[in-house]
């Protein structure tokens, strides 16, 4: 099924508004959604053009706009009606660069809410990251998306052009404040974790490191190029009716996604990692809802290029939202950030 401008067939509209009715809403603590925080699905890639290859400095050319522990809104050049939140840590000083973790909220979601999602952007803050959270352009239906793959989530073809946006947002940052290239990371969920695979795929010159949550790869591995090494972290439920843990298809009759499983496959062999060198990892506690050490850690690094490492977190009996206690944030970061 091929999705068109301000056309949507029933079949499409009855799985929204059940993704609708069965979706999780946001902490009471964070602003509230414009729609369901999950991947919603599409026909149509709606990619627009990667743009060119850039590079970060470690020395700021421009006055930043917002002072260390304060909030703002910065606007990028090339994209003047798309304005972004940045929040700085009170630990700032331009003569040691901070690391910056860029958070990708879900389809229907606001930008903010991810920040909530197992205390990240607070543990990003305790980390002394700059904190960056971009909005995905507003879709016909006034619900925010990226357009990560043909599998999601451009509904109506318009082609916003989301990796070369969030390139853009990166290096406008990089022009405003200290920022340390190795340590710049994108961390998604659901449609943001689709995103962040994209970002890996296309701007690898400027991540070193991706998380997808409850997201994934676009099907066909082939099709990702990136100019180097990028280490990712995939995060996933078992019991995810959303973007199911098991692979799919966006709506049942559309455009296929791959497992968790492949999704990670699919870096090992990017990044040069030995496939069967996998390592299980002590059992991680991080979904309050579910008893005990629930997540089971795989990882892959050995052979790795450039330093890089692969892994899969998989949270037995988890759902597309997991009750994820502070513990998530520490330890996503802990894993993505090197010393």
């Amino acid at each position: 099924m091929t999705a068109r401008p301000g056309v949507l067939t029933l079949a499409t509209i009855v799985v929204l508004a059940l993704l609708a009715a069965c979706s999780p809403g946001p902490p009471s603590s964070a602003p509230p959604a414009n729609g369901p925080d999950h991947a919603a699905p599409t026909g149509t890639e709606g990619a627009g053009p990667a743009g060119p290859q850039r590079t970060l400095g470690t020395t700021p050319t421009l006055p930043p706009p917002v002072a260390p522990g304060e909030d703002g809104e910065l606007v990028t050049a090339t994209h003047p009606d798309r304005p972004f939140a940045i929040r700085v840590p009170a630990s700032y000083t331009p003569q040691e660069p901070a690391p910056l973790v860029l958070l990708l909220h879900g389809y229907g979601s606001q930008p903010r809410w991810v920040e909530q999602l197992g205390g990240i952007g607070s543990a990003a803050q305790q980390a002394g990251a700059l904190v960056v959270s971009p909005a995905g352009t507003e879709d016909e239906q006034g619900l925010r998306f990226w357009d990560a793959t043909d599998a999601c989530c451009d509904f109506f073809g318009a082609a916003p052009g989301d990796s070369s946006y969030l390139a853009d947002v990166v290096t406008t940052v990089g022009e405003r404040y200290a920022v340390d290239p190795r340590n710049v990371v994108a961390v998604g969920h659901s449609n943001g974790g689709f995103m962040a695979y994209r970002l890996a795929c296309e701007q690898a010159d400027l991540f070193r490191a991706v998380v997808s949550v409850a997201g994934a790869m676009a099907d066909d591995a082939g099709a990702c190029a990136p100019s180097r090494p990028v280490s990712v972290l995939q995060v996933h439920g078992t019991a995810d009716d959303t973007i199911l843990y098991a692979g799919g298809t966006l709506p049942p009759e559309g455009a296929r996604y791959p497992s968790a499983a492949d999704s990670v496959a699919a870096w090992v062999t990017l990044d040069g990692c030995d496939p069967a060198a996998q390592q299980a990892g002590d059992p991680l506690d991080l979904d309050t809802s579910l008893a005990g050490a629930e997540t089971q850690v795989t990882t892959w690094t050995q052979g790795c290029e450039d330093g890089s490492r692969v892994a899969l977190w998989t949270v037995d009996g988890g759902s597309h939202s997991p009750a994820f206690g502070p513990s998530f944030g520490e330890a996503v970061l802990g894993w993505a950030l090197v010393p």
